[in-house]
């Protein structure tokens, strides 16, 4: 997850591997519903962890619900249909799945047992209808008031007369928010058991597939709902809630589509497999297969699995009715950019009233990559770019936005050479926890490029300078891989130093280092599979390293394994020829100038505080000998590069540097 307010993706070119999905943000919200509302307890398998199920997990708990984590699972023992909470204020951020349900169970219960209960949310939620739900209670006898603008949230739900009249039909819109049934459907089991109730349908039930999955859980948890087509729904008297016990969360088939869609586009010379979501899926969203299929797209798949290759190239424009698949639909309007045509989306009015206005954000975004775009009231028409343009796509706090215009980063496969392949910055990457926390390292895992598309920044300087905790501070705000060089050539050094090789033995160490069994996991370095973490800050590993890096033969066996750190989305490496000799090349090249003082009282500092003796005038003549040598070695000298940034960071915090850093990096980018 990143922290950074943007992330660029560099021209891509390739798709292949394996995936694995996250649960489904509807199945999920709505089995922790269920298990909040039934009696027993529930056993919750591959539940979604974002932000959206955490908000409706934050407000069970503050209703009463009794959590235990059981390694992957969560035991969720439910109210029974019952109140041991009867006043609470719950914050439900922008999650429509939390809101609406919420607000009927509440509304229902509130009324007939007495309670008091304040639903808001973040800004975008208060903007987003809840009307035809609410008018669709307070017929029954629930009282609901509106805290802010009529017919938006936040509300206040109230205590009623402790009876609630089912003998007539309950009405609501079909046409705005398939959310509004589902909340209906969710909370009138907490009234049926001696008496049915029944829903009326005004107007066409939009969004059907989200309906068929509350049916199903419905069903899970042990009321069978009798259907009249799509506009009239019967909750038998007798109906009321039995936890399943155990109950397992698909994965999420509308985050599938990202990667059935980067399939269709990118995988050319192996599959590209999902797993978590197969053609078995309870979810509307996994039909979107059939317009990747009409589009050209080549699909197998299996209980739990799908795997996807592209076919035909470019992509079949299509004109397809969308509303099977509303949320999968945002992926077809950029997967258009790839068509051989003009495409078309219809019947997808229920965008204007998402996590914000799709139809119109996704017309902004489409347009400033160089798409043509036509935009009604409940269509979308894309025509591919003639001309790319490097894009900054402001994401709107929308989740869907944001992982949909990742996929434009493969713009090189549209416009071959001579034309430029462009990167595509993402504001806000952050939003995708709302359902798909790791969703861009997911993506990275399985995504391939040019090396010299991949951005680098080189961050050199002498010993003590700071330049590994820079590099690792810039790496972290700009979501890419780190190379700290200094580790390697540390752990060819401890290699060389239980191996009892000479150091002067220039062979023995080249070989050494291009055998150097290293991995790097959660922070740790691991060497031959042990972590050697604090042993590669030893003062003799670190004296023995800079010795050793004189060596031509060392530097050489060591470039390869450095060249490989180049991986998408970027890289910043540290060392002391990074921008001179490995990465000559580099986007943008820092070199730190810190004192020699200044350093050594760094390094006293760090090694006072971790409890090793020292003195500051033995470091400082030690960082002076390693200066010169260094300077004045004949392989790679420490010398700035020509074009390299020099910053003195003797009397900067590291907030500071990184903060300049980060002000050169986006002076150099293309959204400067």
């Amino acid at each position: 997850m990143y922290a950074i307010p943007f992330l660029d993706i560099p021209p891509l070119l390739r798709a292949g591997g394996s995936v694995r999905l996250p649960g489904s943000k509807s199945i999920s919200n709505r089995v922790l519903l269920l298990a909040g509302l039934c009696e027993g307890t529930t056993t919750v398998h591959d539940l979604l962890d974002s932000d959206d199920t955490q908000v409706m997990l934050a407000a069970l708990r503050t209703l009463g619900c009794r959590m235990e984590s059981e390694g992957a699972s969560l035991r969720i023992t439910g109210l029974g249909g019952r109140l041991p909470v009867r006043e609470a204020s719950l914050f439900l951020g922008n999650a429509g799945t939390a809101m609406r349900p919420l607000t009927a169970a509440l509304a229902v219960l509130a009324a007939t047992q007495g309670g008091s209960f304040e639903l808001s949310g973040v800004p975008r939620m208060h903007e987003r209808p809840i009307a035809d739900l609410v008018d669709a209670l307070r017929p029954l006898g629930c009282r609901i008031d509106y805290l802010g603008q009529a017919g938006y949230p936040p509300l206040r739900l109230l205590p009623g007369t402790g009876h609630l009249d089912l003998s007539a039909p309950i009405r609501v819109r079909g046409d705005v928010s398939s959310q509004f049934l589902t909340a209906l459907l969710l909370a009138l089991p907490l009234l049926t058991r001696e008496q049915p109730a029944t829903i009326a349908i005004d107007g066409e039930l939009i969004s059907k597939p989200y309906i068929e999955i509350t049916l199903n859980l419905l069903a899970r948890f042990g009321v069978c709902v009798q259907r009249e087509g799509w506009q009239r729904f019967v909750i038998p008297a007798g109906s009321c809630y039995r936890s399943p016990g155990d109950i397992h969360v698909e994965g999420d088939a509308s985050s599938a589509s990202y990667f059935i869609a980067l399939g269709a586009i990118a995988a050319t010379d192996t599959p590209l497999r999902i797993e978590g979501v197969g053609t078995d899926s309870i979810q509307g969203d996994i039909r979107f297969i059939d317009a990747a299929e009409a589009m050209g797209a080549r699909v197998t798949g299996g209980a739990g699995w799908v795997e996807v290759q592209r076919g035909r190239w470019p992509l079949a424009a299509i004109d397809i009715d969308c509303n099977p698949i509303p949320d999968a639909a945002m992926t077809l309007a950029v997967m258009a950019l790839y068509a051989d045509g003009p495409s078309r989306l219809r019947n997808i009015a229920s965008w204007r009233v998402k996590e914000t206005d799709r139809i119109t954000a996704m017309a902004i975004e489409l347009r400033k990559l160089g798409a043509g775009v036509v935009e009604g009231p409940d269509f979308i028409e894309i025509t591919p770019p003639r001309h790319w343009t490097p894009s900054a796509i402001h994401t709107y706090d929308d989740h869907r936005v944001a992982m949909c215009f990742s996929l434009a980063a493969f713009n090189p496969l549209a416009v071959p050479p001579p034309a430029e392949p462009v990167t595509v910055r993402i504001l806000d990457p952050k939003c995708v926890a709302k359902t798909f926390p790791d969703y861009f390292e997911t993506l990275f895992s399985v995504v391939g490029t040019q090396s010299d598309w991949v951005p680098v920044i080189t961050i050199d300087g002498p010993t003590a300078s700071g330049k590994g905790t820079l590099a690792c501070a810039v790496a972290q705000e700009l979501g890419y891989q780190v190379l700290d060089s200094g580790v390697l050539y540390r752990a060819t050094a401890l290699a060389a130093m239980r191996s009892a090789v000479d150091a002067e033995d220039e062979n023995a160490l080249a070989a050494l280092a291009d055998a150097l069994n290293l991995d790097f996991e959660a922070g740790g370095v691991l060497l031959d599979g042990v972590d050697v973490s604090a042993l590669l800050r030893h003062e003799s590993v670190g004296t023995l390293a800079s010795r050793i890096s004189a060596w031509p033969a060392v530097r050489q066996a060591l470039l390869r394994l450095q060249w490989s750190f180049r991986r998408v989305p970027g890289l910043v490496a540290d060392g002391r020829d990074m921008g001179t000799v490995i990465f000559p090349q580099a986007d943008l090249k820092i070199y730190l100038t810190a004192s020699a003082d200044a350093r050594a009282r760094r390094r006293y500092q760090q090694l006072e505080a971790a409890g090793v003796s020292t003195t500051l005038p033995g470091l400082l003549a030690g960082l002076q000998e390693r200066d010169a040598r260094d300077q004045n070695r004949v392989a790679s000298p420490l010398k700035p590069a020509a074009d390299a940034v020099l910053l003195d960071n003797s009397a900067l915090s590291i907030e500071s540097t990184v903060e300049s850093v980060l002000s050169c990096w986006a002076q150099r980018r293309p959204f400067a």
